[in-house]
């Protein structure tokens, strides 16, 4: 059963009332979830054994679990809307498929060298979406979440966002060897190929236990 921290003055002001911790205790209960904890980034980060707890701040979190199959409850968002609808405080969503204005769809090119490592690709396109620093930091949340979880820690799938403002279609998904491919990482200013990117994410914390899952191929795929 996965595990949110969810920030407690967020989620109330989405609610639309302050509970106490007895009263939300209850509101999770009815509603099928457990609330684990009412605590704090700093006192979270103590329990750990973190080094880094003394620099963490007070904000006040609520430790919550979730049922393994209820995704959409994984980010502060999507916890919300749920628990505002079971209080019928709002209408549940009602998403559908429209195509953009112009009528043109953006394709994607699947080639067959695929095959040999991950066959498949799916993309969607969200429009008028505008970022600020604290969803963008939850959106990119929930996005581990899901690749440790449903997709079982990116060994089934893995995801990736792109500002569609920025790029342009239509777009060619292919598995290249190694020395064939060439392109800039995020964040960086260096081009480098395949086996040059394996050995920079080697020493990232966060991406370098996920390489694994396609070093020893002969071909890693890509989206051109």
């Amino acid at each position: 059963m996965p595990t949110v921290n969810i920030d407690k003055l967020a989620l109330f002001e989405a609610l639309e009332r302050n509970y106490t911790s007895q009263e939300f205790f209850e509101l999770c209960f009815r509603f099928g979830i457990e609330l684990e904890e009412d605590t704090s980034e700093r006192e979270i980060a103590e329990k750990e054994g973190s080094k880094s707890a003394e620099h963490l701040s007070e904000r006040a979190l609520l430790k919550i679990d979730i049922p393994a199959n209820r995704y959409d409850l994984l980010c502060q968002e999507g916890l919300a809307r749920a628990l505002r609808v079971f209080e019928d405080k709002a209408k549940p969503p009602v998403y559908k498929l429209v195509k953009p204005a112009d009528g043109k769809l953006q394709q994607i090119r699947v080639l067959e060298s695929t095959q040999k490592i991950r066959p498949y690709i799916v993309g969607a396109v969200l429009r008028n979406i505008t970022f600020t620093a604290e969803n963008y930091a939850s959106f990119i949340d929930l996005q581990d979440k899901l690749h440790n979880n449903i997709c079982r820690k990116r060994t089934l799938a893995s995801m990736g966002t792109h500002d569609l403002d920025t790029i342009q279609g239509p777009f060619t998904y292919e598995a290249l060897p190694h020395k064939d491919i060439k392109f800039v990482p995020l964040n960086k200013e260096t081009e480098v190929d395949g086996d040059e990117l394996m050995e920079m994410y080697a020493e990232d914390k966060h991406l370098g236990k996920f390489l694994h899952i396609i070093r020893d191929s002969p071909v890693y795929p890509v989206v051109f």
